[in-house]
């Protein structure tokens, strides 16, 4: 059979579809004797609009909405008139919504005129190979478009088998957009390394894929769902992708010129943390929790041979996070490699200082560790497993060693009280040193999450988010099932609290670039301690330690309370009365040089002095994208 193998937009431009890459290496194992080729709409979008509007919508403009307009459903919004056939349909929606809401709407008003041209071409061009398959992947932006070609392709050629999967499929949603669409031949829920093997042999001899577990089919005029897979996948069984498609593509595209290429690797699936303690507002991973990864032994073999194919350094992990036997097999490996590659991974926020220098050594030059709050009492609402403290400790250790940090603060949780916040809001200039969030937003509801599968959680009245206005015409009831966010009455904190922390988080994010709170060891060598505080909105000044105030600083680098710093410090040669030790712990928060999380103080200058370009972005572009199940 003729297999072509679909990304639609709005999938990060810089990396390859590792769904793509893998199903394709799959099939070429599994069925040799299919001709399987490859369209990379994405990429073929972001070209459309540079040459159809002389090079007015760049690929920064196409980024802003799949990177930063995510969650106001604008790339669906630009296609859902293709769908419909109405270049009108939703906008009264849309600009409704970004009345309420602020959010800019210019590019996609400007884009969605070539929406139509575009969906007719790509049409054209997957047909051009006289495929008997299109199989598509979908996840956060990508229904919209990758509908409206499933659609062109039927009406164009009714006998093309249409294949749907992806995240966006996981569970009713699935089965949502099956019964919904009926030029959807098939979707399949859940992972589809197994499954959609299992299905192009059922299409190849013509019979029913009753027996295939996650597929939706049609039974005459009836959209049948089969029951899920049960178990998940072994990931070290699975091939390495193969990206020589894309490259070829990448590098003869117009969009190279605005874009640095990245390699997309999986690891892990699934999240070990989730498994027995389910962050409360995590939607991620969906039905496959169950945390699996590959020996770091072949993890490292797989990046090995990516690089030396595609000659390409930057390497994305979208791994939800990070197996910790890594830091014994896979990042030694990486740290005695030679080259100069620049790695980045999801963490959690709780690793220790030699696991966080290892990191570093290893070429991760980007992390983002799921620090979400500053506050222990709403980490606790989270259920994170994780104090501020050991957050805050976090950030210190990534400045410590040159690690670009990524993380958003998140609140509005239901049982949060203003005072959870008003004490982290008077702290956070003493951290403009330290690298800022992305921002503070409030959290969404999420399908999957224990905030939407237990409404006792907090959020028991809810209905599909406001965004899906502007993109569906579909019943309320049928997208109760379709859709992955929600909307439900604001929790927590609002009024001013709220905005005295997203205005702190502004002036953080504005200092950070000029500001320096920095530890070093006296050049007389009699163990005092120097703090050089360059920090914005602080009196410059040098502060010196010594005696039992200097080691007594040390052991606050580990976070203490008093009654512990005393003990720390008796063991060590120093007895110092505990309320010496309090009155002293207040005097350092008063300067700013540590933080305090309840009874804890942490030390907060750090010890090396990173190289910052002011108003440089040093965030990956895959905050959100990197979360795509293979599927």
């Amino acid at each position: 059979m003729r297999i072509v193998l679909v990304s639609m937009p709005w999938h990060a431009l810089e990396m390859p579809s590792l769904q793509v890459g893998l199903l394709h290496s799959l099939l070429a194992g599994e069925r040799p004797a299919d001709e399987v080729t490859e369209y990379h709409g994405w990429l073929r979008w972001a070209e459309y609009l540079l040459t159809h509007s002389d090079g007015e919508l760049t690929p920064q403009e196409y980024m802003t909405v799949a990177d930063d307009q995510v969650f106001d459903g604008f790339g669906d919004w630009v296609f859902s008139g293709c769908l419909y056939d109405n270049e009108q349909w939703g906008t009264e929606q849309l600009t409704a919504y970004a009345a309420r809401t602020g959010a800019l709407v210019d590019n996609v008003l400007r884009m969605r005129p070539y929406a139509s041209g575009f969906i007719a071409e790509a049409a054209r061009e997957v047909l051009a190979s006289n495929p008997d398959v299109v199989g598509m992947t979908s996840t956060f932006l990508q229904n919209m478009p990758s509908l409206a070609l499933a659609r062109e392709i039927k009406r164009a050629r009714p006998e093309v088998v249409t294949v749907l999967g992806g995240s966006n499929c996981d569970g009713v949603m699935g089965y949502a957009l099956h019964r919904n669409h009926p030029f959807l031949d098939y979707v399949v829920r859940g992972e589809a390394e197994k499954t959609f093997p299992a299905l192009l042999a059922h299409v190849e001899q013509g019979t029913a894929p009753d027996d295939v577990p996650g597929v939706c089919w049609w039974d005459g005029g009836t959209s049948r769902a089969n029951r899920e897979a049960q178990g998940t996948l072994p990931i070290g069984l699975l091939p390495s992708p193969n990206y020589d498609a894309w490259q070829r593509d990448i590098e003869a595209s117009p969009v190279s010129e605005f874009v640095e290429p990245k390699l997309v690797v999986e690891g892990a699936r699934g999240c070990w943390w989730g498994e027995k303690h389910h962050c409360t507002f995590c939607g991620l991973n969906g039905s496959l929790m169950e945390f699996r990864s590959k020996p770091g032994e072949q993890l490292w073999s797989e990046i090995t041979r990516l690089v030396e194919r595609h000659k390409l350094l930057d390497v994305i992990t979208v791994d939800n996070i990070i197996s910790m036997d890594y830091f014994r097999d896979f990042l030694p490996q990486a740290a005695d490699c030679p080259w100069d590659l620049r790695i980045h991974y999801e963490v959690k926020s709780n690793l220790s200082r030699e696991q966080i220098a290892l990191l570093a050594r290893a070429r991760v030059t980007h992390v983002q560790p799921g620090i979400e709050s500053l506050s222990s009492r709403v980490l606790g609402l989270m259920n994170k497993g994780v104090s501020g403290a050991r957050n805050v400790r976090t950030m210190r250790e990534c400045e410590n060693h040159a690690l670009t940090c990524v993380w958003n603060y998140l609140y509005g949780f239901p049982g949060e009280r203003d005072e959870d916040y008003t004490d982290i809001i008077d702290q956070l200039p003493a951290l403009r040193h330290l690298q800022p969030p992305n921002g503070a937003t409030r959290i969404a509801l999420e399908r999957f999450s224990p905030h939407f599968t237990n409404p006792a959680l907090g959020f028991a009245s809810r209905r599909p988010a406001d965004i899906y206005q502007h993109v569906y015409q579909l019943p309320a009831k049928e997208l109760e099932d379709l859709v992955f966010l929600f909307d439900a009455p604001a929790a927590g904190i609002r009024g001013e609290v709220e905005q005295r922390l997203l205005e702190e988080i502004d002036r953080w994010t504005a200092a950070y670039p000029s500001s320096r709170l920095l530890l070093e060891p006296s050049t007389d060598g009699d163990g005092t301690l120097v703090v050089h505080d360059e920090r914005q909105g602080w009196p410059r000044r040098t502060h010196r330690l010594t005696g039992w105030e200097a080691a007594a600083f040390r052991e606050l680098e580990h976070g203490r309370t008093p009654a512990a710093l005393q003990r720390h410090l008796g063991q060590a040669g120093h007895s110092v009365p505990l309320g010496a030790l309090q009155e002293w712990g207040h005097a350092l928060l008063a300067d700013g040089l540590v933080f305090r999380d309840q009874d804890t103080l942490l030390a907060l200058p750090t010890q090396a002095a990173a190289v910052r370009a002011p108003g440089q972005d040093t965030r990956p572009r895959t905050s959100v994208l990197a979360h795509e199940e293979v599927v």
